[in-house]
């Protein structure tokens, strides 16, 4: 399952970008893992990408793989995962934009 957001804000660094990048990523995991247990995960990726032009993107593409025994509905659980990541990446977003516009405010 793949999902995109555009964000539109200012420049961010590399390293900026870096953490939100690994801040969804983690996001995503913690999410997926508060409700299976490591057990019951065959396997899982979760690869996020971010494309700055205009604005900001921030692709999310997760694969998870469960036992048949494993009575989940695993496209419920990624979607609540995905959005689960892009709110706390929008937060972090916002905290960095505030950052940055007090920055140049006390310069």
């Amino acid at each position: 399952m793949k999902k995109v957001i555009h964000i539109g804000l200012p420049e961010l660094t590399g390293e900026e970008l870096i953490e939100v990048g690994e801040l969804a990523q983690e996001a995503v995991m913690e999410h997926i893992f508060k409700y299976l247990t490591r057990s019951e995960v065959k396997d899982i990726e979760v690869t996020a990408r971010i494309n700055r032009e205009d604005t900001l993107d921030l692709e999310l593409e997760v694969y998870l793989e469960v036992p048949i025994f494993v009575k989940v509905n695993v496209n419920a659980l990624v979607n609540e995962a995905i959005e689960n990541a892009y709110k706390k990446v929008e937060k972090r977003l916002m905290e960095i934009a505030g950052e940055n516009k007090a920055q140049k405010i006390s310069k």
